[in-house]
């Protein structure tokens, strides 16, 4: 009896670490896109960029850093309750780390080397941007898919994400999703890039998660 109950409580704990370590899906990532049109009768929402937020999270061997990016200017518009275009321009020189305490020497150095030349290169490419070009629900489910120019180069993206009105404001939320960074050229400590990194790598996938608000103008 007693061999049955462990056995039972080693089945729930792997169950328990097979979900803790569930990863977010990669986000269906193809060829740059034609930017959707805006229809003349469509409501603009000018983004908030006080309530919007982005937030990531990288991985490597050894573990993961997080933190957040600024969201710097954007437009979304709207028709029948349906996103129908809109642009947002992302500050890369807003980086920001969230796991290592703001005080302490480490946290700067990370922020400092992801604006570097071997990251993002914010100095050369200040903003990324993101330019819609479909927006479709399917059996309940909504998806938006857009063009994300960082640094570079551009891709388009396709991500879940839940759409809310609520009176002069509207909300763009995603799921968590990852993108491969080698895809934008960012190459540091990537084995799409090096060979010979052995457990020095970073992984290529990053995960993000966006939240857009944008207010009745």
């Amino acid at each position: 009896m007693r061999k049955q109950f462990l056995n039972i409580l080693t089945v729930v704990a792997i169950s328990v670490a097979l979900v803790g370590c569930k990863k977010a899906k990669e986000a269906e990532t193809t060829t740059a896109e034609e930017v959707a049109e805006t229809p003349s009768v469509a409501t603009k929402y000018k983004v908030d960029t006080e309530a919007s937020s982005i937030t990531w999270k990288g991985y490597k061997p050894t573990g993961s850093h997080n933190g957040t990016i600024a969201v710097e200017s954007g437009v979304i518009n709207m028709k029948d309750d349906a996103i129908q275009s809109g642009t947002f321009l992302i500050d890369m020189n807003s980086i920001v780390v969230k796991d290592i305490p703001a005080e302490d020497e480490g946290n700067a150095k990370l922020a400092g080397h992801l604006k570097s030349p071997d990251f993002f290169d914010v100095e050369k490419y200040p903003s990324a941007a993101f330019s819609i070009t479909e927006f479709k629900t399917v059996e309940g489910k909504s998806t938006l898919s857009g063009n994300l120019k960082m640094k570079d180069a551009e891709n388009n993206i396709t991500i879940p994400v839940t759409v809310t009105e609520n009176g002069n404001t509207v909300s763009i939320k995603s799921e968590t999703f990852t993108i491969d960074r080698s895809k934008w050229n960012v190459k540091y400590g990537s084995k799409s890039f090096f060979d010979d990194l052995g457990d020095k790598f970073i992984n290529d996938e990053f995960e993000l998660q966006v939240n857009i608000v944008g207010n009745k103008s």
